[in-house]
């Protein structure tokens, strides 16, 4: 059983999110493990949804190549079975409540701990409502992974406290997507989150460069990045699932002496 806690165990943690199915599952596979070589903590295994509400266009137009491809949720947990045969880093799923609800809950959660798939992070379901989930990720041993936000506000504290796995921060307000800067002042809530938990704390939505990537990093235990990938990805081409191991690498380098 690979543990999430073993991405934090090294230094500062740099996690990739890549949808699985865009363009299919080969190449989403060929992409994960140069991802690992080149330096990836945790991947971040997107399930590709019809209505992603907390994604930008690029994310948005993967999971509709992927979906279109005729990518399902069955195919997305046989992959990630094979894929643990030879990735020997801690894995999460993320995807949307419905997607989990209408596979079941219970039976996802089997699937995904029979792929040591240590984690689930559901977009859309907020702490309020997170019972609907934690049962049958308890059960089979998987965290459900809490996202805080700059609108979280008075409720950090809350959140923090009942974190499994990590917590992921959320920089920006907005959808996910590249920006040019992120000018959230992250540390006040990492501070309350420390005084709340142990759990580990990653940045994600927004960072795409080297120096935003270190900036978030110094701030708390990692680094999160899905659409600057998502874009490599999608501009294809012979070298792609080159550029984006040497992409990882650059982000990885870049926080791996904090």
């Amino acid at each position: 059983m690979i543990e999430l806690s073993q991405a934090f165990g090294h230094g500062k943690a740099f996690i990739p999110f890549i949808t699985c199915g865009d363009p299919d599952l080969e190449t989403t596979g060929k992409i994960i493990r140069e991802a690992v070589r080149n330096g990836a903590d945790l991947i971040e295994l997107g399930i590709p949804f019809s209505d992603p509400t907390a994604e930008g266009p690029v994310i948005m137009e993967a999971d509709r190549r992927a979906l279109a491809g005729g990518v399902t949720t069955d195919d997305i947990l046989f992959f990630a079975k094979e894929l643990r045969k030879d990735v020997k880093v801690p894995m999460i799923f993320m995807t949307y409540a419905n997607v989990v609800y209408s596979y079941g809950p219970d039976r996802f959660c089997e699937k995904a701990a029979e792929a040591d798939v240590r984690g689930l992070l559901l977009c859309d379901v907020p702490y309020e409502e997170k019972q609907d989930f934690l049962p049958a990720c308890e059960k089979h041993g998987i965290s459900l992974i809490s996202m805080i936000a700059p609108t979280s506000e008075n409720r950090i504290g809350m959140i923090a406290k009942e974190a499994q796995g990590f917590i992921y921060i959320v920089s920006s307000l907005g959808v996910t997507g590249v920006r040019k800067s992120i000018t959230t002042d992250i540390s006040p809530m990492v501070d309350v989150i420390r005084k709340n938990t142990n759990v580990p704390c990653a940045v994600g939505f927004g960072i795409s460069t080297p120096e935003q990537a270190r900036k978030m990093a110094s701030l708390s235990d990692g680094a999160i990045v899905g659409s600057a990938i998502i874009k490599i990805i999608d501009a294809g081409g012979p070298d792609m699932v080159k550029k984006v191991g040497e992409y990882v690498k650059s982000m990885k380098d870049a926080i791996s002496d904090l």
